[in-house]
C-alpha cells in the first residue's frame, strides 16, 4: 500500500496533467486594479455604516421604480410608511422613484427619519425629493446597499415591483431561513400581486418539490392595508425582548 506522501505526489501530477492537458479558456480582458477593489469596498462600507449607526430602528420598504404617484400601490406604500412612522420607526428605501421615493414620501410627511440607499447604474437614478440630507447614501455596489437594507431594519415591507424587488425579497428570506440575521417580520402587501406566488411556493415548491419546510410558509403573509402591517410588527415585538438591535455584526 502506497503511503500518504505518495499518493498526494500521485493525485498532485494527475491535477497537473489535467491543468496542462486541458486548453483552458482565457479572459478576453481583466483590470490590473481588481486588488485595489477593496480599498473602494472598504471606503463605502465606512461611509455606510457611519451614517446608518446613528439612526435608530427602522422598516425597509421594497417595490418598483415604475410606480407612478397615482396608482394605489403608491398611495399605499405611503401610507404604510407614515403608520410605521407613527409606530416609532424610520424608513429605508433604494431612494429612487416609484415605491421607493412613495416610501420617503410618507416618512418625510410624517417628519419622520427617511433614508435613501442610492445605486448608480447605467441608466441613472435620481435620488427622490423625500430623502432626508444626512441620510442619502450613494452606492457603487449592490452588495454594500443590501447590507445597508438588512443590518438596520426590524422589519421588511415588500410592496408590488420587478426582479429588483423579488431578489430582495428572496435574499431576505433566505437569510432569515439560515438564521443568518434575526427573524424579524416580512410582510408583502397586495393580495392580488402576490397571492399567485405565493400558491405557487405552496404547491409546487413545498407540497410538490419539497424544497422548503411548511414552517417557511409563515415566513410571507399576506396583507392589504397600513393596519395589518402594523399589526405583525406589534405583534412580533411585544412577544419577542422588546429591546431592538442590528440584525447582525459584521
Amino acid at each position: 500500500m502506497k503511503n500518504t506522501a505518495d499518493n498526494s505526489d500521485e493525485i498532485e501530477k494527475i491535477v497537473e496533467s489535467k491543468e496542462h492537458g486541458k486548453r483552458m479558456k482565457q479572459w478576453s480582458k481583466i483590470k490590473g486594479e481588481n486588488a485595489w477593489t477593496m480599498f473602494k469596498v472598504i471606503a463605502e462600507f465606512v461611509d455606510s455604516f457611519e451614517v446608518m449607526n446613528k439612526i435608530g430602528p427602522c422598516v425597509s420598504i421594497f417595490g418598483s421604480a415604475r410606480t407612478k404617484p397615482d396608482h394605489p400601490y403608491y398611495k399605499m406604500a405611503v401610507d404604510v410608511a407614515k403608520r410605521m412612522v407613527d409606530e416609532g420607526y424610520g424608513i429605508i428605501t433604494g431612494g429612487g422613484p416609484g415605491i421607493m421615493e412613495a416610501g420617503n414620501k410618507g416618512a418625510f410627511d410624517a417628519d419622520g427619519v427617511s433614508v435613501g440607499l442610492n445605486i448608480d447604474l447605467p441608466f441613472e437614478q435620481s435620488h427622490n425629493a423625500y430623502i432626508h440630507p444626512s441620510y442619502n447614501l450613494d452606492h457603487r455596489y449592490f452588495f454594500i446597499r443590501k447590507v445597508m437594507f438588512v443590518k438596520y431594519a426590524q422589519a421588511f415591507v415588500v410592496m408590488p415591483g420587478g426582479f429588483g424587488t423579488l431578489d430582495e425579497l428572496f435574499e431576505v428570506l433566505t437569510l432569515i431561513q439560515t438564521k443568518k440575521i434575526t427573524k424579524v417580520p416580512v410582510i408583502l402587501v397586495g393580495t392580488e400581486f402576490w397571492g399567485g406566488m405565493r400558491d405557487w411556493i405552496q404547491n409546487v415548491m413545498l407540497e410538490k418539490a419539497h424544497n422548503i419546510s411548511e414552517k417557511d410558509m409563515d415566513l410571507i403573509p399576506i396583507v392589504d392595508t397600513p393596519e395589518e402591517v402594523a399589526t405583525i410588527i406589534n405583534n412580533y415585538y411585544e412577544s419577542e425582548d422588546s429591546s431592538f438591535a442590528p440584525n447582525f455584526e459584521l
